[in-house]
C-alpha cells in the first residue's frame, strides 16, 4: 500500500479483515497532505457526520459542522491507531517496477517485493499550474495552491485568482476579506448551494442516490472524472459561496485566462454561456432531489419557490489586464491538482498523466488504485466513499492472490 491517507488506511483495514499481510508506506506522516500541503483556513467540504471509515466514524459534538484541516489530520491519525494499521512513516517510494511474481518497490530505506500493490497516493499530489505562468512579468508574485497558506503572504495590492472551483472561490473570498482587491478568473465550474430546503446539499447527494452512482453507469466517465470540485465551503454558518455572493461582496469576475502576451493577461468572453451552463446543471440536480422527495412521499419538501436566482452576469467584464502596470501584484493559481506518478515505472499512465484503470483495477495484474475521482462511485474521493471502494478493490485483490498462488 502506497499512501496513508484516509483511502489507504480504509483499504488497510479491509485487507486486515481478510487476513492479507501488507504494509502501508507513507512518505511523510499519516494524513500528510492535511498536515503539510493545504492552506491554513481549509475545512472539509463534507459535514462531519459523513466522516465515516470502516469501523470508525466521527464522534465529536458538531456532527453538522465541517472539520478544519488539523482536526481532519487528527481524525485520520486516530483511525490509523485504532485500526492498528501497519504504517511505515517517512518512507518515500522512489520507484515501483514489475518483478517476477509481482512488483518491486524501491524506497529510501530499501526494497520491498510484493505480489500485489495498491496505489493510494491520491489525486492531489501536485498543483496543476498552466504553462502560461512562465509569461507572468517578474514583479508579479505567483502562488500555487501548494504554496499559498494565508493572505499575509501576499504583497499589498490587487490579486488575480485563477480558477473558480471550490479552492478558487474560497481563496478569492478569504483574500478579499483580508483587504485586497480581488479579480477572479472564471472558467468551467460546478455551482452548488451549501444547503437546499434546510439540509446540507451533500445529504441530498447521498440520500437521492447520486453519490452512489457507479462509474460504469456514467455516460461520459472521462469528463466526470475531470470536473472541477463544486463551489462549496464549510463554515459554521453553513454559508453558500457562489459567484453571486463574491460579486456582491466586491470581487470582480472575468472570463477564463486564455493567454499572457507581452505582460497582458487576456481573458475569454462568454461569461453568460458559462454561467448559464452551470445554472442549468444546478437546476437539473435540484430536479433530481425533488423527484426523489416525491418518490419517498415527502411532497412537503418540494417547494417551487425554493430555488436559487441565476448567476448574475456583470454589466461589463474586462477582457484584458496589463500586469505591467501594478494593478495586480500577485496571482494565486487555483487551477486544480494532479497526481504525481514519476516513481511509477509501469506503463499504466496515459499521455495526460492519468492512471489507466477500470474501477480501480489498474492495467497491470495485481496493481490497484484507490482515492481517485469517480474511481468506482461519484463519492470516491470523499472520506465517506472510501469504504465501498476499498471493499470492492480488496475483493478483486483477494481473487488475484488466490489465482496466482503456486
Amino acid at each position: 500500500m502506497i499512501g496513508a491517507g484516509h483511502a489507504g488506511l480504509a483499504t488497510s483495514r479491509v485487507l486486515s479483515e481478510r487476513s492479507i499481510d501488507h504494509i502501508v508506506l507513507e512518505r511523510g506522516e499519516v494524513a500528510n497532505s492535511w498536515r503539510r500541503e493545504r492552506w491554513d483556513s481549509l475545512r472539509l467540504l463534507t459535514p462531519n457526520w459523513q466522516a465515516q471509515l470502516p469501523g470508525y466514524r466521527y464522534s465529536g459534538n458538531d456532527a453538522d459542522g465541517y472539520m478544519p484541516a488539523a482536526e481532519v489530520a487528527a481524525f485520520i491519525a486516530g483511525y490509523a491507531a485504532a485500526s492498528q494499521a501497519p504504517v511505515r512513516a517517512q518512507t518515500e517510494v522512489t520507484a515501483l517496477t514489475t518483478a517476477s511474481a509481482g512488483y518491486r518497490i524501491t524506497t529510501h530505506s530499501g526494497e520491498i517485493h510484493c505480489r500485489s500493490a495498491v496505489i493510494a497516493s491520491g489525486a492531489c499530489n501536485a498543483a496543476h499550474v498552466p504553462a502560461l505562468r512562465a509569461a507572468v512579468p517578474e514583479p508579479v508574485a505567483c502562488f500555487s495552491t501548494f504554496e499559498y497558506r494565508n493572505p499575509k503572504q501576499l504583497p499589498d495590492g490587487g490579486v488575480l485568482v485563477v480558477g473558480a472551483s471550490a479552492t478558487g472561490v474560497q481563496l478569492a473570498d478569504e483574500i478579499h476579506r483580508a483587504g485586497h482587491r480581488v479579480t477572479l478568473s472564471v472558467g468551467e465550474h460546478v455551482r452548488l448551494p451549501r444547503t437546499y430546503r434546510g439540509r446540507d446539499v451533500l445529504w441530498w447527494m447521498e440520500r437521492s442516490g447520486i453519490w452512489n452512482q457507479r462509474y460504469d453507469e456514467i455516460d461520459d466517465l472521462t469528463r466526470a472524472r475531470r470536473l472541477p470540485s463544486p463551489q462549496l465551503v464549510g463554515t459554521p454558518e453553513h454559508s453558500t459561496l457562489d459567484l453571486n455572493t463574491l460579486a456582491a461582496g466586491g470581487v470582480e469576475l472575468v472570463g477564463r485566462l486564455s493567454a499572457i502576451r507581452d505582460g497582458r493577461a487576456l481573458f475569454s468572453g462568454g461569461l453568460l454561456n458559462l454561467f448559464a451552463l452551470a445554472d442549468l446543471k444546478l437546476e437539473r440536480l435540484l430536479d433530481t432531489f425533488d423527484e426523489w422527495s416525491r418518490a419517498q412521499g415527502r411532497d412537503d419538501d418540494v417547494d417551487p419557490s425554493g430555488r436559487f436566482e441565476p448567476t448574475r452576469v456583470p454589466e461589463r467584464s474586462r477582457l484584458e489586464i496589463d500586469l505591467n502596470r501594478g494593478e495586480i501584484r500577485s496571482i494565486v493559481w487555483a487551477t486544480g491538482f494532479r497526481p504525481e506518478y514519476g516513481w511509477l515505472q509501469v506503463p499504466v499512465v496515459d499521455h495526460k498523466g492519468q492512471l489507466r484503470h477500470e474501477g480501480g483495477v489498474v492495467e497491470s495484474p495485481g496493481l490497484y488504485a484507490i482515492g481517485l475521482p469517480v474511481l468506482r462511485r461519484r463519492k470516491s474521493t470523499f472520506i465517506l466513499g472510501a469504504e465501498d471502494d476499498a471493499r470492492a478493490i480488496c475483493a478483486h485483490l483477494q481473487r488475484h492472490l488466490d489465482d496466482t498462488t503456486p
